[in-house]
């Protein structure tokens, strides 16, 4: 009977619409926009989000492995399809219960989403699976967090300032649970802040238009690295003109003088924002992401 439950809600999700909410009340560290802000585009990106939600896929045989999923878009909007939806099947296919997460995001300032408040909703998200993982098939120790772009850095960050405390978060059952991922899959991740080589746009979203150098270093993710931090996997590719490759290399070398175990594959092709799908020599990059989460028991080998 679970399995089948399971089956069930998987394929409710895949059609897009089992929108769950991440907080039982409000969402702290910015007020609720007006009904009617939300944006689904043609293309099924989202921005002005008005409420943090996630669609969980759940396999009919969970692993126990959990991921939390962030799609990328520069902090100003979410790429749900190719970076979210997609992955969610690709990981339930597999056996992991994935959480796509719709952290808050905004194409204009005034929505008050700056840092922290998408640090807020992926923190929360990592333990709203810790503290379900029972009903939800995931084991405690087995919760990792994947980024992709912007959401990359998110997941990057989510890595390196699970120490912290923030305002607005509350002392419910949920966020007594720990934030700190077990593992971490960066893809072509936005890392530095404040550096010729940053992402621009996703600067500016995230922190407003000069933010100050204390915390253009805190949101550099790479200089947050600390021996605590989760074992990683980051792909990037050379030809990345959006998010320069040495984003993921300094984050990887990062993680070595911090003896954080790190796999990178850095590829000559690909460009920017190719989801699982990958482009030239970079076309399936995933076969190696498998590899490495079945080395580390997260997945079970044998394929499908």
């Amino acid at each position: 009977m679970k399995a089948m439950m399971c089956v069930l809600l998987l394929a409710g999700v895949a059609a897009g619409e089992e929108w769950l909410n991440l907080y039982e009340g409000p969402a702290p560290g910015a007020a609720r926009p007006p009904a009617g802000s939300e944006v689904v585009t043609e293309r099924g990106h989202i921005t002005n989000v008005e409420v943090p939600q996630y669609l969980l896929y759940m396999p009919a045989s969970p692993n126990g492995t959990g991921v939390v999923v962030c799609p990328g878009g520069g902090y100003g909007i979410l790429a749900m399809g190719h970076e979210g939806r997609e992955v969610g099947e690709w990981f339930a296919k597999r056996g992991v219960t994935a959480m796509i997460l719709k952290y808050r995001v905004a194409r204009e300032a005034g929505y008050g989403y700056r840092f922290p408040v998408p640090q807020l909703d992926a923190r929360r998200a990592i333990r709203t699976m810790r503290a379900k993982g029972k009903d939800w098939g995931v084991k405690p120790d087995r919760i990792g967090v994947m980024g992709f772009s912007a959401g990359g850095h998110l997941a990057s960050t989510c890595a390196t300032l699970f120490g912290e405390s923030f305002d607005g978060e509350s002392s419910d059952l949920i966020d007594t649970a720990s934030a700190r991922p077990d593992f971490a899959i960066l893809c072509y991740p936005v890392i530095a802040m404040g550096e010729r080589y940053c992402h621009g746009g996703s600067v500016k979203n995230l922190l407003g238009e000069d933010p100050p150098a204390e915390l253009l270093a805190k949101c550099n993710s790479a200089k947050q690295v600390r021996g605590e931090s989760p074992p990683c996997f980051i792909v990037h590719s050379a030809d990345d003109g959006a998010v320069p490759l040495r984003n993921g290399a300094e984050f990887a070398a990062r993680c070595a003088e911090s003896k954080v175990p790190v796999v990178c594959h850095f590829y000559a092709e690909g460009g920017h924002g190719y989801g699982l799908k990958g482009r030239g020599d970079s076309e399936g990059w995933t076969t190696r992401l498998e590899e490495w989460m079945q080395g580390n028991g997260w997945m079970a080998k044998g394929g499908l």
